[in-house]
């Protein structure tokens, strides 16, 4: 057996069962693609689903006469989007459930036991967002299962030619979510052999804090701030380094970043100084999902619709 067909057989699975949901737009077929490229990487089932979305006029017949012709506009497209795929490359099960678009996924990726959610959104920031993003930012924070997002700027790559993730960039506010991705950031870079970066990311600090003496001199103000962030970096530092397991024998080694920058940006250009193929971080769980999927400036929305490479996200 050749010694690149040996390692690919070698290593170990980080996903098992992948669904997709699509909207058969162009971002879902470029997901498609990245998921096809994951599952053939762990030796994954892939299932494919595409939610029926009734019209509401029709809400209170039990059987609405338009969610017949829905059906088979959505048997069509589903045929045509998975109909060139080879042998290897074969689809497990295709769903075809009707409802409100997140309630359905959750609720497939339950009773199927899918450990990755693969999507594509064309969010891109304030009110067409709204209506073009929401659905996919209301999945990435609710679904029981991490989500793979391809955002409208993610660059077009021949996902099925790469040889798995290569770099990958782990970023962290040390909250709950993102311990919970953590454990993933670390199992994709030993599965893939992949350059693993952790990042976490201070925010400068305001010129009117007060622990600056308002009435101190230029000099011993600016003394006070570079002390600051000298103090906030080495513990930030210390912290991402207790992130790595002692017995985590990742090659090549992974490397501790701290920035001092908001979110999302420094993430994004972190991810591009890194050349990451792959972004992963938490998406914190809050009481509404629906109500901060519409507020537009929120990180896990930035870096999603700006990112140049897929995003990982775990909800905490």
């Amino acid at each position: 057996m050749p010694v690149a067909e040996l390692e690919r057989t070698q290593h170990t699975a980080v996903f098992h069962r992948i669904l997709v949901a699509t909207d058969f737009s162009e971002p879902s077929r470029r997901a498609f693609h990245d998921a096809l490229a994951v599952a053939s990487h762990d030796h994954a089932a892939v299932c494919v689903m595409h939610v029926l979305e009734r019209d509401p006029h029709y809400t209170t017949l039990e059987n609405p006469p338009e969610l017949d012709a829905l059906r088979m506009d959505a048997e069509r497209h589903m045929k045509a989007f998975v109909g060139d795929l080879d042998a290897e490359h074969r689809i497990e099960a295709i769903f075809l459930p009707e409802g409100k678009v997140a309630d359905v996924v959750t609720s497939i990726v339950n009773e199927e036991e899918m450990d990755l959610l693969v999507i594509g959104t064309r969010g891109r920031g304030g009110l067409e967002k709204v209506a073009l993003g929401s659905v996919a930012e209301e999945l990435l924070r609710v679904a029981p299962c991490p989500v793979l997002t391809l955002g409208p700027n993610t660059q077009e790559a021949a996902a099925q030619e790469r040889a798995g993730f290569q770099r990958i960039l782990f970023a962290t506010d040390f909250g709950r979510a993102a311990g919970k991705a953590l454990p993933l950031a670390l199992a994709l870079a030993g599965a893939h052999r992949a350059k693993l970066t952790l990042l976490h990311l201070i925010p400068p600090m305001p010129v009117s804090t007060a622990s600056l003496n308002a009435f101190a001199p230029a000099a011993a103000a600016a003394d006070e701030v570079i002390e600051w962030e000298a103090s906030m970096r080495k513990v930030a530092l210390r912290r991402l380094e207790e992130c790595l397991p002692a017995d985590a024998g990742l090659e090549p080694e992974p490397e501790c970043r701290v920035g001092m920058d908001f979110s999302p940006q420094g993430i994004l250009s972190t991810a591009a100084q890194c050349h990451a193929d792959l972004i992963v971080m938490g998406a914190n769980h809050t009481a509404s999902a629906r109500v901060t999927a519409h507020f537009p400036w929120h990180t896990a929305h930035e870096v999603v619709c700006r990112a140049r490479c897929p995003v990982l996200t775990v909800a905490g």
